[in-house]
């Protein structure tokens, strides 16, 4: 059961009007959503659902479903939900989804900056980290730090671009991830292009330039075993 992905095309959506195609123990399906589902280490959205009564449902986690392009919005603990059919007008937490996209955004930057494979990563809520391979690599927090705020002043536009699984498989180098490949088989690989600054697969939500992201600070560089280094960062 597939949903129209309007977070896809428009990270800036906050609302979309909806009609619930099915409801059960797992959460809510909507023929459309502008709610993202948890992936690729950025949280799912949280929001609200509204009915034409002024009913309101309140979502509290949103997460992918067995099938691609799958989306199920959990409703909290307790809701009854009205049945399929029903219109609605979903409405992501837009303050926290705006966050989340300068800081998953970042998180790119970051990729583009320390150069080694990406063995893990969480886009929080103000704060975010990206774990590296990088045996026998000293970090200066400070240099980090100086050199994101100065990508991020150069204002670089952000733009999603497709392709092919087989323009991916000729390009090994775009995969940063070693934990986490991004999804084949469906004929097109999503990109996304910090312009001049990196360019690899992602799925998420991102904002349309650099600049918006705001100043940011290298809180912490931690050895997580021997040869991984994370790098915790967070907006000043």
């Amino acid at each position: 059961m597939t949903t129209e992905l309007v977070f896809r095309a428009d990270a800036y959506a906050r609302s979309c009007q909806a009609r619930i195609v099915a409801a059960d123990e797992r959460g809510i399906r909507l023929d459309r959503t502008v709610f993202y589902p948890m992936g690729g280490g950025q949280p799912g959205d949280i929001g609200v659902l509204r009915l034409a009564d002024g009913g309101v449902i309140s979502i509290v986690d949103t997460v992918k479903g067995d099938e691609p392009d799958e989306v199920i919005h959990r409703p909290a603990e307790g809701t009854v939900p009205p049945p399929a059919g029903t219109a609605v007008t979903a409405e992501i937490d837009w303050d926290r989804r705006y966050r989340l996209m300068r800081m998953h955004t970042c998180l790119h930057l970051l990729c583009a900056v320390v150069s080694g494979d990406v063995t893990g990563g969480q886009v929080g809520d103000g704060k975010g980290r990206l774990d590296f391979n990088l045996p026998d690599t000293r970090l200066d927090k400070d240099a980090i730090t100086a050199e994101l705020n100065r990508l991020i002043r150069e204002d670089h536009p952000v733009r999603p671009r497709w392709i092919s699984d087989e323009e991916l498989a000729a390009q090994p180098e775009l995969v940063r991830t070693m934990s986490v490949k991004p999804p084949t088989g469906h004929g097109r690989v999503r990109l996304l292009d910090i312009e001049g600054v990196d360019l690899q697969p992602c799925g998420g939500t991102h904002v349309a330039r650099t600049g918006e992201i705001g100043p940011v600070v290298v809180t912490k560089i931690e050895n997580k075993g021997k040869q991984n280094r994370r790098i915790n960062i967070a907006f000043c």
